[in-house]
């Protein structure tokens, strides 16, 4: 048996390496040269105070970062979307860091739902956190207060397919209108022919955008997207198996659908299943001895041997990071980063 293993795993490494896959192909997916720039970049922008360490090692903890995925913290908005296991990994990072509003059973809005995403990242879009907040309420009071698992289930639909469903957006538009998308969004040989005539009186117009649009005559438009999109997509399972649930489909109620679906989240693969959201064994435990630790205190009445023993707690919780993130931390002048510091874990 331990043979056997063995051996796939050396068969895994050697193919690999397999030249069968054009080196061109493999850079692309892999975007490997993406994170040797942006690995170099900072080495230059930082010589000083890299190079004491040496760079053997700063770059060994750079990759070791990405590939743990604690490299999005702290990164401006370019730099976290611009790769799917950035967005898959900050994904993560937002839901590690907040997972105690969930346990708490808070309600927040979107403002402060906002708040929280620029602790993580300075220069978030409010367009993104607007989506979701739709996607939740439907399009509807948007000021509304929502839960954590509401929240962060839509808010990785739009944020990790946000090309996508932009797209989908325009098509819904159009559809709404009596347009064809596909003059629009798919410049190919497939004829608009090919789809049912939208044309409609005002009445039916009117009742169209109370209603929706014809999931069936959805579900082609975006099959056709998805065969010209370069960017990743939900499986069009998914889509299908929500369009299929109703006779008239809003868009933010098929986003809603698909952002409860259980293969979109597994297809990311940053968040656990919704029965399992807010378990955190490690983290728990971690906070259970800080309790502790402030209850049994001499001074535990004072804030200072609180946020003393929180920092005692965060230092031990917290994982090895890449030096331009530590850095990033040591000069932070508040609270705020070295509680989320802890709470990632």
């Amino acid at each position: 048996m331990l043979m056997s293993t063995l051996s796939a795993e050396r068969t895994s490494r050697m193919n690999r390496f397999n030249s069968t896959v054009p080196v061109e192909e493999y850079l692309a997916d892999s975007n490997v040269l993406f994170y040797l720039s942006d690995a170099v970049t900072q080495l230059l922008e930082h010589k000083e105070e890299y190079t004491q360490f040496g760079v053997i090692r700063y770059f060994a903890e750079y990759f070791s970062s990405v590939k743990n995925s604690n490299h999005v913290l702290f990164r401006e908005y370019n730099y976290i979307r611009a790769t799917p296991h950035n967005r898959a990994s900050f994904i993560r990072v937002f839901w590690r860091c907040y997972r105690q509003i969930g346990k708490s059973g808070d309600l927040l809005s979107m403002l402060e739902y906002r708040s929280l995403l620029q602790l993580l990242c300075p220069d978030f879009p409010a367009e993104i956190v607007q989506t979701a907040a739709r996607i939740v309420l439907m399009d509807d009071a948007i000021d509304c207060l929502m839960s954590f698992s509401d929240f962060l289930y839509a808010f990785q639909l739009q944020f990790y397919y946000q090309e996508f469903l932009d797209s989908v957006l325009v098509i819904y538009q159009d559809l709404l209108s009596g347009k064809s998308p596909n003059t629009v969004i798919v410049p190919t040989s497939t004829s608009i022919e090919q789809l049912p005539s939208l044309a409609a009186d005002e009445n039916d117009k009117e009742e169209q955008q109370q209603d929706g649009v014809d999931p069936s005559t959805l579900a082609q438009c975006i099959d056709a997207l998805c065969d010209r999109f370069k960017h990743s997509h939900p499986p069009r399972s998914s889509m299908r198996e929500a369009l299929g649930q109703t006779d008239k489909v809003s868009y933010y109620g098929f986003l809603m659908s698909l952002a409860k679906h259980e293969t979109i989240n597994q297809t990311v693969g940053a968040l656990p299943s919704k029965a399992e959201l807010l378990i955190d064994p490690e983290m728990d435990q971690e906070l259970d001895k800080l309790i502790a630790q402030i209850s049994v205190s001499p001074g535990s009445n004072s804030s200072g041997s609180a946020v003393g023993g929180l920092k005692e707690v965060q230092r031990k919780a917290s994982p090895r990071r890449n030096i331009h993130h530590r850095r990033k931390m040591e000069v932070e002048s508040d609270g705020s980063t070295e509680e989320t510091d802890s709470s990632e874990n």
